[in-house]
């Protein structure tokens, strides 16, 4: 038995099926990824606990009320950020839309839910000098024989030329890497297709270690599912194997933490110091919203500094 499974056996039973069928409605007409429904159900699983400890037993009793003090709950007694707090009135709102839809009635508890205030971070970005120190660490020597190094620096070199997420590094497949056109087929979010450029270096790495080094671990089962990047036993590396990939060559280069994101980070911000347009970074990132990719036209310090040191009359 699963965890939720465990945890909805003490709600109520027309809460569980009223939440069973939510999902199925997800997945059935709304055809949404099953990581998208998985985080749906987490979220209104907690929901229902909080709902039965409350002693409602039934979705029709569910009060404005009710979903007011979850939500501040969910902030203060679990201390979520201010995002995950943000995700769950999403989903609630989607719950309490579907269900009047179906139900009718008055209006929905959910209307009034305000999504908390976010502040925005800018993203860790590591510097151009600090990336070459990372790929550079990662390289290997002339006439290495350690296959997984190559894989290492092919991983790190596609990451910075491409902007992938871990996961789309460990989804991408053989079909996908479009080396005539220097160019990679990228399965994203919400299975979303884009074509993604990658530079020379990170298109000669690829091919170094697709044709010499990874037909080492293949084995004729086909587990590889055709995918690019694979473990020592033949398998798709899966996102914290990537994870493990740059922490470990960042310590290598002497660059502290460094995780797959500020990889990807430093690939939008680079893009955008260099005079690249914001609409062709969103599209190389994958992002729907484009208020999404403005947090990278932050100018760092070092900027600021040089300009003011240029320009202001009493420097």
């Amino acid at each position: 038995m699963t965890r939720t499974a465990e945890i909805l056996e003490h709600v109520p039973r027309a809460l569980a099926d009223w939440r069973a069928d939510f999902l199925f409605f997800l997945r059935v007409e709304c055809g949404l990824s099953r990581a998208t429904i998985e985080a749906y159900g987490r979220d209104i699983r907690d929901l229902l606990v909080d709902l039965a400890e409350r002693g409602v037993t039934e979705p029709g009793r569910i009060t404005e009320r009710h979903l007011t003090d979850h939500v501040i709950a969910l902030s203060r007694e679990r201390g979520l950020s201010a995002s995950s707090v943000g995700r769950h009135v999403a989903a609630l709102r989607v719950l309490f839309r579907w269900h009047q839809a179906r139900h009718g009635g008055e209006a929905s508890p959910a209307a009034h839910l305000e999504q908390p205030t976010k502040w925005q971070r800018l993203p860790g970005v590591l510097s151009p000098l600090q990336m070459r120190k990372l790929i550079d660490a990662s390289r290997p020597p002339e006439g290495a024989s350690d296959g997984l190094r190559y894989r290492d620096y092919a991983m790190l070199e596609l990451i910075y030329a491409s902007g992938l997420r871990a996961s789309e590094v460990g989804g991408l497949t053989l079909s996908g890497v479009l080396r005539d056109i220097r160019s990679l087929r990228v399965l994203g979010k919400g299975d979303k297709t884009r074509l993604v450029p990658m530079g020379e270096p990170a298109a000669l790495a690829v091919d170094r270690y697709i044709k010499g080094w990874r037909p080492a671990v293949l084995r004729p089962d086909g587990r590889d599912k055709g995918r690019v990047f694979l473990s020592r036993t033949g398998r798709p590396i899966e996102r914290t194997s990537v994870w493990r990939v740059v922490t470990r060559w960042a310590r290598v280069a002497g660059l502290g933490e460094v995780h797959p994101h500020m990889l990807r980070h430093s690939f939008a911000t680079h893009l955008l110091q260099g005079g690249a347009d914001l609409r062709a970074v969103q599209e190389m990132l994958g992002h729907s919203d484009i208020s999404t990719t403005q947090i990278y036209t932050h100018v760092d310090k070092e900027t600021l500094r040089d300009v003011h040191a240029a320009f202001h009359p009493r420097k």
